[in-house]
């Protein structure tokens, strides 16, 4: 019986979140909004009407979003073909691969940035599918991106474990009902990640990596 692990790619398996906030915060900037860092940080893992909502509101979203979306992707896009991935990550899609599951993605990344992230990986043979934002009418923290990863991998959600490194990832793996691992390396703490579904948490994909044997991916055995 089919296994699904299910990730998330920004901040979880490529050390980008504080590229992605440098690059919000410079868009809002030359908007003429001034929001703190760590506010931005906070809403990373949002898609970006809903990142836009969160921290001007959603008035000023329904007219700015757009463009403020649009400014963010061309300050970031001068990343991307310098993205660095984390520690392992690649090896950690590889490992799973190896052990019958099916990996993947579920991310609000598409086109030319998820290339990139891709790219950064450097393990498209371990991947069997990507998940993006134009998929689904929603992004988390709703369910659909998960919702929608578990459907190209043809997987129930009780045979399904997630990773991400944001509090949004986590609410969006719970409320698609499956088990939930969390990731220190995008910067939110472990009692966030933990109060918002995760199951267990970890430093970075090399850390997951060195204890798979005894994480929730070791709950889930094979099954013919």
């Amino acid at each position: 019986m089919e296994r699904a692990a299910v990730f998330d790619v920004d901040g979880t398996l490529v050390d980008t979140n504080h590229l992605h906030v440098v690059t919000w915060w410079e868009a809002l900037r030359q908007a003429g909004h001034r929001v703190p860092m760590h506010a931005v940080h906070r809403a990373v893992g949002l898609g970006s009407d809903d990142l836009v909502a969160h921290l001007l509101g959603k008035a000023r979203a329904e007219e700015q979003a757009a463009e403020l979306s649009a400014a963010h992707k061309a300050l970031y896009g001068q990343y991307f073909d310098r993205l660095p991935p984390l520690r392992d990550a690649g090896r950690l899609l590889r490992r799973l691969d190896h052990e019958g599951w099916a990996v993947v993605l579920a991310t609000s990344a598409g086109g030319a940035e998820l290339s990139a992230l891709r790219r950064a990986i450097g393990a498209d043979d371990a991947i069997t599918a990507t998940a993006s934002a134009d998929d689904v009418s929603e992004g988390k923290p709703a369910p659909e991106p998960v919702a929608h990863a578990l459907e190209l991998a043809g997987v129930p959600a009780g045979r399904a474990v997630f990773v991400g490194d944001t509090v949004w990832d986590m609410k969006a793996g719970s409320r698609a009902g499956v088990r939930c691992v969390g990731v220190l390396c995008g910067g939110i703490p472990r009692a966030d990640l933990e109060q918002a579904g995760a199951e267990a948490v970890y430093d970075d994909p090399a850390e997951l990596l060195a204890k798979l044997a005894d994480s929730p991916f070791a709950w889930l055995p094979f099954e013919r």
